[in-house]
């Protein structure tokens, strides 16, 4: 069966937010719509919940500025603005955003010492979310993917999902990147992994 994962649409990754994607309000519309679609049996979200001392924001690291690199929990680390603080209205999901067919919401990045930006594991897999097994509990082995940002937090749940062995479609228009230039790389490799990637107008007729 197939499942909609919509990743991370929050105020802070909205144009105007502490880590706005370029368009990223563009896609709330499409999204919104999509959750209603026959074809899926169930519908979740994500949730960037961040401390406010992770070890992400630059802010927590003395004479670094958002985009240096670090190393955190023994991996790469871009840092960033401070952004999707616990509680705080950036962490909020937009007034735009349909959440009410959401049968669940995975809240990620809550451990200071490494970031998470998949939807199923923590940046070093050393943390499950818990994603793979509700989707199996609820049969759904055929997930398609929306949210932001598409380089960075939907790219790594799809590496993942793939990973678990599920069927993954990314609806490309219900995405947008931080970078346009690298995330044209970004698709490449992806469909090169097997990701099938579609327009919402392919499902929206």
């Amino acid at each position: 069966m197939k499942g909609l994962l919509v990743v991370d649409i929050q105020n802070d990754f909205l144009p105007g937010g502490a880590l706005g994607v370029p368009d990223g309000d563009k896609i709330i519309s499409t999204v919104n719509k999509l959750q209603y679609h026959n074809e899926f049996k169930l519908v979740v979200g994500t949730q960037d919940w961040h401390p406010p001392d992770h070890g992400s924001f630059a802010s927590n690291h003395e004479g670094k500025n958002p985009l240096d690199i670090i190393e955190l929990g023994g991996l790469e680390q871009i840092l960033w603005p401070d952004h999707c603080v616990q509680g705080s209205i950036g962490s909020d999901f937009p007034k735009e955003l349909d959440i009410n067919k959401m049968e669940a919401i995975f809240r990620k990045g809550m451990e200071k010492e490494i970031d998470t930006y998949s939807a199923f594991f923590d940046n070093g897999h050393k943390k499950d979310t818990g994603l793979t097994g509700y989707l199996r509990a609820r049969n759904i082995d055929h997930v398609y993917i929306v949210g932001l940002a598409g380089d960075f937090c939907v790219n790594f749940s799809i590496r993942d999902a793939l990973e678990q062995n599920f069927k993954v479609t990314l609806i490309e228009d219900c995405t947008r990147p931080i970078n346009t230039d690298e995330f044209e790389n970004v698709l490449k490799e992806l469909k090169e992994k097997g990701t099938e990637i579609i327009s919402s107008g392919d499902l929206l007729t």
